[in-house]
């Protein structure tokens, strides 16, 4: 999902064979037979996945997720499906998806207002990765870049090894902005081993 795509369609779908009926669904979404006997498309722009019994539809704006909806639910209804559907936007403040369609019962409000005020709680949390003498330094000026634009504070610790060395990013601010950290830099230490793989292999 690209970051302008900030508005998303969740179809729970009640199906007896669940997920294959879901794969069918969205192999008739994205097949090129989607549009058969009049109906529309999907909108190009709008990304189509699947996890389980769950469909999603991502798109950029409001008016062509809406479009998708439509397309979505007249497939499901051909397919003999049922569905429960809502539609949420992105929150970029809160890093999270909000509800508009239905709105929220008073029960989920108050479960997210209780989740918004634990993601601003401050926090301190250590994070350890390894990285490679050749993209070490590279590994932590990303991770500090990233740091300052969450809002963070950050230290860095290093423990130098023969070919490795363990970094320890020491991190302060609300937990879900350490949260987002934590899995940019799960996802930079995978990347590293990539990297490292490659020029270990790489001919001199």
């Amino acid at each position: 999902m690209s970051e302008d795509e900030d508005w998303r369609l969740l179809a729970e779908v009640d199906a007896g064979d669940g997920p294959r009926a879901v794969d069918r669904v969205v192999g008739e979404l994205r097949g090129p037979d989607a549009a058969r006997e009049g109906a529309a498309a999907v909108p190009s722009e709008v990304v189509i996945t699947h996890d389980g019994e769950r469909l999603f539809a991502y798109a950029a704006s409001e008016a062509a997720l809406s479009a998708a909806r439509t397309v979505i639910e007249g497939v499901l209804a051909r397919d003999g499906l049922t569905a429960a559907i809502s539609v949420s936007h992105w929150d970029d403040e809160l890093d999270a998806w909000r509800q508009v369609d239905p709105p929220p019962t008073d029960e989920q409000r108050r479960a997210q207002d209780a989740a918004d005020r634990d993601g601003d709680a401050l926090d301190t949390r250590t994070l350890v990765t390894s990285a490679g003498r050749w993209v070490r330094e590279e590994l932590e000026q990303s991770m500090r870049s990233w740091a300052e634009q969450l809002g963070l504070e950050c230290t860095v610790i290093e423990h130098p090894h023969m070919l490795t060395t363990q970094v320890a990013f020491t991190v302060t601010g609300p937990k879900r902005k350490i949260d987002e950290f934590s899995r940019a830099l799960n996802a930079e230490g995978k990347a590293t081993i990539r990297t490292e793989t490659g020029v270990m292999i790489s001919p001199l």
